[in-house]
């Protein structure tokens, strides 16, 4: 994982509601145990038509949704299964930040856990943003704010060690590898 610090990226929202892990990745496409590919399957059913084209009118299908990082989506993001392939698929197509007002628990922490960083954020500033789809903004992690255009800045949660996880560029393995020293020192002081 790469350590993230700050995001900045023109949004591309997807305003939707409710929308599950299943419409972000279809169950068809679980049967592999890593995540690179995925992104051309993401919302492969909302993406692509019954013969596997484009389906030009749909946001990741168009020009101007290249090289973003940050999706907006309507409210409760990642609900249903638990499957770690949505936000594989996320990240792999480029994405790094994920807004919703709601966005699930499971698909949350599956996230956290990936590199990519879920952020919660008030009714007003994300009708804002699905109003203005597009539009250029920061997502600094360190600071735990949203920059918008204007010079607004939108606090938003995070679990604090999820937060240095990201910022370190570290999973939860990484992390405990690099404690090996201080484990080993404690040992050797109570002789265990």
């Amino acid at each position: 994982m790469e350590p993230i610090h700050s995001i900045r990226s023109r949004t591309v929202v997807i305003a939707s509601t409710n929308i599950d892990t299943d419409q972000l990745m279809p169950a068809r496409f679980l049967t592999t145990t890593t995540r690179e590919g995925l992104g051309k399957h993401l919302f492969a059913d909302w993406r692509y038509d019954a013969a596997g084209q484009p389906i030009p009118s749909f946001i990741l299908n168009q020009p101007e949704a290249v090289g973003c990082q940050i999706l907006v989506a309507g409210r409760n993001i990642g609900c249903g299964s638990s499957r770690e392939h949505a936000p594989w698929g996320l990240y792999d197509y480029g994405f790094r930040a994920v807004i919703s007002t709601e966005i699930a628990d499971i698909f949350r922490n599956n996230s956290l856990k990936n590199g990519l960083v879920p952020v919660v954020v008030d009714e007003a500033t994300h009708a804002w943003l699905l109003a203005n789809p597009g539009v250029e903004i920061t997502v600094d992690l360190e600071a735990r704010v949203l920059r918008l255009p204007d010079g607004r800045e939108v606090s938003f949660p995070i679990e604090s060690f999820a937060r240095y996880c990201l910022l370190n560029g570290v999973d939860e393995t990484g992390y405990l590898l690099s404690q090996i020293p201080a484990i080993e020192a404690y040992e050797a002081r109570v002789g265990a």
